[in-house]
């Protein structure tokens, strides 16, 4: 079996063994949609696993969480939405780490206003998980997402994240290991 590991940033993803196959897509929906469509038409794997930071909308919630269900939260306006876009994918998860609802955006999140919006949807918030399962749906490739609470998506979120990284990749590292990926 063939896995595409996809992460944002090289540093959410330095912990990965050396024989994994890695990407690093860059920030946001565009960036990540483009760069794991063209690397999984290219190696055509068995499965997508992207891992990553988010930020949490919930209060209580830390560590490593598999995400059962996506949203793309900043996509509105139209009044015809519903005719145009699927807003959400329903993940299948192993059952080994914790769960959670995942929001993602083309912006990173640091305003309790903006946070108090988004949990309606989700727990967690990032910037790439929608456009990973997008992908993963549209090619009728399994996708697993990865999400490591960084911050609490609010005013502090940009200082937090900073320092969150590299705990959050040996985190996010051991549960792949933890699910046999």
């Amino acid at each position: 079996m063939t896995t595409l590991f996809v992460s944002a940033t090289a540093e959410e993803a330095v912990h990965l063994p050396q024989d994994k196959q890695i990407i690093v897509t860059g920030v946001g929906l565009v960036a990540a949609a483009t760069a794991v469509m063209e690397a999984a038409i290219t190696t055509r794997p068995d499965r997508i696993v992207n891992l990553g930071t988010a930020g949490a909308l919930a209060d209580g919630h830390s560590g490593v969480y598999e995400i059962t269900h996506v949203v793309q939260h900043d996509f509105a306006g139209t009044g015809m939405d519903d005719d145009f876009a699927q807003k959400e994918f329903e993940l299948v998860t192993s059952g080994e780490l914790p769960t959670a609802r995942l929001a993602s955006g083309d912006h990173f999140v640091s305003s309790t206003e903006e946070r108090n919006r988004i949990v309606q949807l989700a727990e967690l918030v990032d910037m790439e998980g929608f456009a990973v399962a997008w992908v993963g749906n549209r090619l009728g490739i399994p996708v697993t997402l990865l999400k490591q609470v960084s911050d609490q998506a609010d005013e502090a979120a940009a200082a937090k994240w900073a320092g969150a990284v590299e705990p959050g990749a040996v985190q996010l590292a051991k549960a792949v290991e933890k699910l046999g990926l």
